[in-house]
This record gives structure tokens, sequence and C-alpha cells, in this order.
């Protein structure tokens, strides 16, 4: 199977994302005119001047954008720092850790703020529908589920389009039929055929197999790594957006913390499944890129709309819950089955207890430290 041509099709992923981008824009845009006074307007004293909100909003997008980039970019350059090398025992702890991070940010960040949206008064006064229905466990639910489909659909169409060529025999293979050694040429369908001779006999399984493997593997890896940054970039342009329509420093420092850490970590995580895909160098830039400017963008994004935007309008708040909820789903499926459950129930690590030790106690810190955040942001 030709693995460009493979790379580039899993781009196609990258495409969703402004589309996502996009209808969050036009649904909070389009609902600015409908407002809700249950929330109090933050005090606008010396403190909370325009001219030192909009300073710190600067300095939240040059941060989380430094965070995001050198999260992402250090799994990245594992030729020059070998500690970081898939390969390496500590790489598998880095990996855990930030699986825990995602885990933490779906389970304790994104899901209460999804269901304090989805039951927020400013909604179910208008709309009493929401509040009598979990419907961002329901959106959540149905999110996990689709990416399981998602991930299953697309191994399945990969993995039958890579065997079905390497089940083509060249006729010119076929014509060499028998050569009187009890065997035909047809090994390269990746079959075991057996020589037998006067006196002995033994077989040779085709290299065709483990080519097979390999392939079936790293095109899992790239659907992860593509799936996975899916599910960031979508929670990363609402939580910029959050941040950008901000109109408190109290509301912005805790934030800026939370997502520098958040960004970082999350960058290693999806940064490893994006070393271990191992795509080619153009394919791996725009990943690369695509997530570390996305919550920037939101922050900006949301700086321009600060004015207009209404965040407790039903409307926005819809969008905003669905987002986040849906989200959630994708972030809390893909750290416990495509990062963590992969990892930890791989031969090498079940064969090493120290390393498997190590790997639950990383996954545990990685947990907790973002759950504590959720103390401030």
């Amino acid at each position: 199977m030709n693995f460009q041509s493979c790379s580039s099709s899993f781009t196609i992923f990258n495409f969703l994302c402004p589309c996502f981008l996009l209808l969050f824009l036009f649904a909070t845009t389009a609902s600015c005119s409908c407002t809700c006074d249950t929330t109090q307007t933050e005090p606008n004293d010396g403190s909370n001047s325009t001219q030192s909100i909009i300073h710190y909003k600067i300095i939240s997008i040059a941060s989380v954008l430094l965070a995001g980039a050198l999260g992402v970019s250090l799994p990245l350059a594992s030729k020059r720092i070998p500690a970081l090398n898939p390969q390496n025992d500590i790489f598998f702890m880095i990996k855990a850790f930030a699986a825990g991070v995602i885990l933490s940010t779906g389970f304790i960040h994104i899901l209460p703020d999804a269901f304090e949206s989805l039951n927020s008064p400013c909604l179910t006064a208008v709309k009493p529908v929401w509040g009598n229905f979990p419907f961002a466990a329901l959106v959540a639910m149905l999110a996990s589920i689709g990416t399981l489909m998602v991930d299953s659909f697309a191994s399945g169409y990969y993995h039958r389009q890579h065997f079905n060529i390497s089940k083509q025999v060249p006729a010119a293979d076929e014509e060499k039929g028998d050569h009187g050694h009890g065997h035909s040429d047809d090994g390269h369908a990746g079959h075991i055929h057996v020589h037998t001779h006067a006196t002995h006999g033994h077989a040779h399984g085709s290299a065709n197999s483990s080519d097979a493997l390999v392939t079936s593997e790293l095109i899992r890896k790239r659907i992860i790594s593509q799936v996975l940054e899916i599910g960031i970039v979508v929670h990363s342009v609402i939580i910029g957006i959050s941040l950008g329509t901000a109109n408190s420093i109290d509301t912005i420092k805790p934030l800026l913390v939370a997502l520098s850490f958040h960004q970082f970590f999350e960058g290693m995580g999806l940064g490893g499944c994006i070393s271990q895909a191992k795509f080619e160098s153009r394919s791996t830039a725009i990943m690369a890129t695509f997530f570390s400017l996305t919550t920037p963008i939101g922050i900006a994004i949301g700086m321009g709309i600060s004015s207009v935007y209404k965040e407790n309008s039903p409307t926005s708040l819809i969008v905003e819950g669905v987002f986040n909820s849906a989200s959630a789903g994708i972030l809390i499926y893909m750290a416990l089955v495509d990062l963590l459950a992969a990892d930890f129930m791989s031969p090498k690590l079940q064969n090493n207890l120290k390393l498997q030790l190590g790997a639950n106690i990383s996954l545990l810190l990685g947990a907790g430290c973002m759950s504590l955040l959720a103390k401030w942001a």
C-alpha cells in the first residue's frame, strides 16, 4: 500500500475542524440579540480597565501559542532528544501523563461546562425541554459511539484496501506455475508454502505477513492521531472564544494558566501519536501547526466579537453545550481506548513491572494535576 496516498487521504479530517469553527461562530454571532439577566456584569474598575484586559488577552495568545507549539514539537524532535523517542520507556510515562491530562479535561473541565450550558436558566426558561433531559450526557455518549464508528470504519477500509492489493499476483508469477519442487510462486499473496524434496521438507513464510502487520499498525496510529486532533481542536476553539470574550482579569488569569498547562501536555500526547504514525513531513507540519494555532485563533476571535457576543443567549448556550459535550465524548474515548488501552495492554508494558508502575503513576499524576486546576478554571 502506498503510505503517501494513505497519509494524504487522512488529511481530510483537518478540513472538518474549520467547519466546526464556522458553525460555532455563525450561531454565536447570530444570537447576539437574545440576552439573559441571570448573570451579573463584571465590575469594570481600574484593575479591569479595557486596556488591561486586552493586555492580558494578548499575553494569553502568546502563552498558549508557545505552550501548544512546544508541547506538540517535543515528541516530533525525538531524533534529537532520544528520551522522547516513541520506543523509549520515558516516552511511555510522558504519554501516560498526557493521556491523564486529556482524560481529566474531558471529565472534569469540558463535560461539567456542557451540563452547565444546557441546564442554564437562561436556556431552560425559554426552552424548557433542555432542562427535562440530560442532553449533555446524550451528546457525549453519541460522540463516543461516533468516534468508535469512525475509528472502526476507517481502519476497516484501509485494511481491506491494503489486503486486496497485497493479494493481487502479477501475471508473470502465475505463469511460472510449478517448478517441480512441490510448490508454486504464489507466495507473494502472503501464503505459507512448503518445499518437498526427496529426503526432507521445510516451510517458508512470506515476509508479506509481517509487512501487513506493520502496515495495519501504522494505519491504526494515523487514524488515532487524526481523530484525536479533531476532538482537541473542537474544544480548543470553544475555550479560546470563552477566554477572548471574558471581561474580567480575575477570569482571564486562571484560564491562562489552565490553558497553557493543558495545551502543553495535550500537545505532548498528540505529538506522540503523530510521531508514532510516521506521517510525511508536510502532513506532520500541518497537523502540528493547526493544533498550535487553534486556541490562539479562538482567543483572537473572542476578542473581536466580545462587544456583541452574549454568552447567555439560548442559541449560544445550545451550541456551546453541544460542542462541549461532543468534544468531551471524543476526548474521553480517545484517552481511554486509543491512548491508554493501546499502551497499557501492550506486551512491552505488560512484561516490564517497573515500566508498568511508572506509567500508572504518571497517569494518576496527569489526571490529578489537570483536575486540580478545575478549582481555579
